[in-house]
This record gives structure tokens, C-alpha cells and sequence, in this order.
């Protein structure tokens, strides 16, 4: 991962294009695909053997420029939102990081809230 201040110094020498932040929908899809490229980890945002949870990989995307806090801070709300539908109250980071959770049900979770998104513009 190119540090910031570096991809930074070579846009602005026309060696580097800044990825297009995006809307809190393709995000989560985002999230989807990065946890299935890395690997999808509890108790960790990013582990020893570079798996990461679902934190992780929107610190990740965040950090590489993918998505502004603004709407990264939106698309969490949506995946709140979908847990709340699902019965469950807790942060997404705790949910994420209960023992009965596969990455199958992580992946349809993020799904549907990506699907919210969407509906609403976002």
C-alpha cells in the first residue's frame, strides 16, 4: 500500500490517478469484495496472515481512498440499519466477531444493507 503523501506527490506529477471515492452502496459491495479476496477475519481488523473483518476492510478502503469518511460513516449507518432488521443491537464490529457468524451470513448482511443504499440514491 502506497502511503498517501506519496500517491499524492506522484498525482500531482501525472504518475499516479487517486481512485473515485464511491457512494456508500458500492462501498459495502466493496467490502464484500475485498473480504473475499483477503479472507474475512474475527477479533481482528486486519490479522497476522492479513484477513480482515468487516472494519478492517473499510479502514482499508478508506485508507487507500475508495471512500470518504462521510460516506463511509452513511454506509454504516445502512449496515446498522440492516442489523437492527435482523434483531440484532450491537455495533456491527461486535456482531461481526460472534462465534456463530460464517462469512456466508457476514456477505448477505453487508448485502442487503448495500441493497438499502441503493434504493435510497446512496
Amino acid at each position: 500500500m502506497i502511503p498517501k503523501g506519496i500517491r499524492s506527490a506522484m498525482a500531482d506529477l501525472g504518475l499516479w490517478q487517486e481512485p473515485r471515492p464511491l457512494k456508500p452502496s458500492y462501498h459495502l459491495v466493496q467490502v464484500i469484495e475485498v473480504l473475499t479476496r483477503y479472507g474475512w477475519c474475527q477479533s481482528f481488523d486486519f490479522s497476522p496472515t492479513g484477513r480482515m473483518c468487516i472494519r478492517g476492510a473499510q479502514t482499508f478502503l478508506e485508507s487507500t481512498g475508495h471512500v470518504t469518511a462521510i460516506d463511509r460513516g452513511k454506509a454504516v449507518n445502512y449496515l446498522q440499519t440492516q442489523l437492527a432488521r435482523q434483531g440484532v443491537n450491537m455495533r456491527f464490529w461486535a456482531w461481526n466477531d460472534l462465534s456463530h457468524n460464517t462469512f456466508r451470513s457476514v456477505e448477505a448482511t453487508i448485502s442487503a444493507a448495500s441493497d438499502m443504499a441503493r434504493k435510497n440514491g446512496e
